[in-house]
């Protein structure tokens, strides 16, 4: 049974009225409803710079990513929450994922010369829920839903998160208060079931 949750929220807007803000305390009341413990990360309050040079890699990030990667160690599982923007995620939650993947965070080096890198995630598992304008069909069929792939593909998939679940939330442009409602239910429910 999962203990712990790190909700990442990646919605670079301070606004608390933002969709991503209410799915992500709807997922935190379900989880800790059921006794999880939960800790956050919120890309918006984070000072984030992005990484210039692949050997910055090498070496572990400066605070705040250092403390707050921290949480994702300690969590059993993480729930990533981002609007698609340009059909990827916002670059400042990317740029989150690329500092915090520094020093070997995510992969590590082989333990033999020619071994596949040490997945340092393997363990936990994963939820990424994306909030877009378009219907969710369209970004399914015609967009091949390639950010979402990458993520799980790349970072999540390549560090050994396990399972990796998506929810894919369409049309949230012009969202009726009904259909608002039944998604924060819908995180309520995944977050009291932990998934």
């Amino acid at each position: 049974m999962t203990q712990t949750i790190c909700i990442i929220d990646g919605h670079p807007d301070p606004d608390p009225a933002r969709l991503c803000r209410a799915l992500a305390a709807s997922y935190a009341e379900g989880a800790i409803s059921a006794g999880y413990e939960v800790t956050r990360i919120n890309i918006w309050e984070l000072k984030i710079p992005h990484l210039e040079k692949n050997e910055d890699f090498l070496t572990p990030p400066s605070e705040p990513i250092l403390s707050e990667r921290e949480k994702i160690t300690a969590a059993d599982h993480i729930v990533i929450l981002f609007p698609l923007w340009l059909g990827g995620m916002p670059s400042k939650l990317r740029a989150f994922f690329e500092q915090a993947a520094r020093g070997g965070f995510f992969v590590a080096d082989p333990e033999k010369a020619g071994n596949w890198p040490r997945q340092m995630m393997a363990g936990k598992s994963a939820r990424v829920v994306i909030t877009m304008g378009m219907p969710g069909s369209v970004y399914r069929v015609l967009m091949d839903a390639g950010s979402l792939k990458a993520l799980e593909r790349g970072i999540l998939g390549l560090s050994g998160f396990r399972p990796v679940r998506h929810t894919i939330l369409g049309g949230a442009a012009d969202v009726s208060s009904e259909r608002f409602h039944a998604w924060k239910s819908q995180m309520w429910e995944l977050g009291h079931s932990a998934a």
